[in-house]
């Protein structure tokens, strides 16, 4: 099924082939604050929405109607892996490597939606690159997580731009703009992408092809992301990884269109000004 957030925090869902407005059957409240009506609903998934197809207050929506939101807004943290692909390392010329150097963490409030434009910040001289990521969602809470049950604990998969300012700066200030981490455009989940470790990821900028890989080439893969992440810091339901780029990372500027599509998960475009 897709998970999705839309119209100003209403909360859907799609299945078989039927896109469903859940939130007067989940009593979400959309204007309470903090915004973790989603973060709540993944915490006690299974529960919350046992037989809510036949509930009364659902509703059938036209998904090409509504203005689709980000789908999390308010995770408890959203991680990141650097240099995860051999081949990007050697484009950067980067010593790093996510195996030596582990992951950063990125500001929640970098996090904007499928319908939201990349905003780029006033910095005469200084190149703003795109960065294709899959975005790993946790659905279980977890410490010290093993490798075979890695995979237990992910709720879902979204598509991620992870942007950067190119500089010297800390990585996190360089990556943590508003508007810097484009996800959605809604969260598929797990049980819908049959092989996490074999999925084509593309990302075009005015429909030129700039990043195309697969996620079989990650130097640390996504059960060893949850297992290292895990071994520092609770995991919680929501929160975010993103897997890191492949090759092709290149600059944007106002007036770009960037398309990210993963298969299986989703696609989505988004305009830069």
């Amino acid at each position: 099924m897709k998970l999705f957030r839309f119209n100003g925090g209403r909360i859907g869902v799609t299945l078989d082939s039927r896109s469903l407005d859940l939130t007067d059957a989940l009593g979400v409240d959309t204007t309470a604050w903090p915004p973790v009506q989603m973060v709540q609903l993944i915490a006690d998934f299974e529960r919350r929405m046992d037989g809510i197809a036949r509930h009364a207050k659902v509703r059938e929506i036209d998904l090409t109607a509504v203005r689709l939101d980000v789908p999390i807004e308010w995770p408890n943290k959203l991680l990141a892996y650097p240099v995860n692909y051999v081949k990007h390392g050697e484009e950067m010329k980067s010593s790093n490597r996510a195996d030596r150097n582990g992951f950063f963490l990125k500001a929640n409030s970098s996090l904007s939606g499928p319908r939201e434009d990349i905003v780029l910040p006033d910095l005469p001289g200084r190149e703003i690159h795109h960065e294709c990521e899959l975005g790993i969602v946790i659905g279980r809470q977890g410490k010290h997580i093993t490798r075979e049950n890695a995979l237990d604990h992910v709720f879902g998969y979204a598509c991620l731009i992870d942007m950067v300012v190119r500089g010297t700066e800390e990585r996190v200030m360089r990556k943590s703009y508003d508007t810097f981490c484009p996800f959605g455009p809604w969260i598929t989940t797990a049980d819908e992408v049959a092989d996490p470790a074999n999925l084509q990821a593309r990302l075009w900028v005015n429909d030129e092809l700039k990043q195309d890989a697969n996620t079989r080439d990650l130097i640390v893969d996504i059960p060893e992301m949850i297992v290292t992440a895990s071994r520092v810091a609770t995991l919680y339901p929501g929160d975010i990884i993103a897997t890191g780029t492949p090759e092709g990372v290149g600059p944007v500027v106002r007036g770009d269109r960037i398309r990210i599509a993963i298969e299986q998960v989703g696609e989505m475009s988004i305009d830069v000004r």
